[in-house]
């Protein structure tokens, strides 16, 4: 594990491997706008728990992406939910503004915009998990909000998955889309086993 002690991020190895094969598959320019959405993201979920006085302890890195690790505030549901939401906004906000611009700007705007809807998927640790967990934590209580993010992650992982390898057949092994689809089948794995996480991830 790499870590940078006075900004707080630790970046595992296969954080590293990751973002070289990446540039060797895809190039430096797509891994530029890729970096350039994460980054857009996590500055959503920042700028959100620096609003409600919360720190963070740590950014880390890993080959399943960027996890912000905050300290635990005891914020209120409406106000962790707020915060959990602010990444994706972040990107739908900016996706839609290079949209607008147009020219080149339409390929980082996709980018945006793909990270955006790839993190509302109810699947822990993404952030559509995190925030259906909320929700029925907040309506029925964490038992029910638990039950569901297991749950509804297993269908959604398992499914994301089956489309990920269909995509990759159809295209003749578009492998850039394999670390996606292990990551899926680790959270539906991680899920069925009662693996969820505890620590607020964001």
């Amino acid at each position: 594990m790499w870590r940078i002690p006075e900004r707080r991020v630790r970046a595992s190895g296969g954080f590293w491997l990751l973002l070289g094969w990446f540039a060797w598959a895809n190039g430096w320019q797509m891994l530029v706008m890729v970096l350039g959405a994460a980054a857009i993201h996590e500055l959503g979920h920042w700028l959100v728990l620096r609003h409600w006085g919360v720190q963070t302890a740590c950014l880390r890195l890993t080959v399943f992406g960027a996890e912000m690790i905050s300290v635990s505030a005891g914020l209120s549901y409406g106000k962790e939910l707020a915060a959990v939401l602010a990444g994706p906004l972040a990107n739908l906000l900016w996706g839609l503004l290079l949209a607008w611009l147009g020219g080149p700007w339409l390929v980082p705007a996709g980018a945006n915009l793909v990270l955006c809807a790839f993190n509302l998927l109810p699947v822990r640790p993404l952030d559509g998990g995190r925030a259906l967990e909320l929700l029925v934590s907040w309506a029925a209580g964490p038992a029910a909000g638990e039950r569901a993010a297991r749950w509804s992650g297993i269908a959604a992982a398992l499914l994301s998955t089956a489309a990920l390898w269909a995509v990759m057949d159809r295209s003749g092994g578009s492998l850039w889309l394999l670390p996606a689809a292990g990551g899926m089948l680790a959270a539906a794995m991680r899920e069925f086993w009662g693996g969820a996480l505890r620590k607020h991830y964001f």
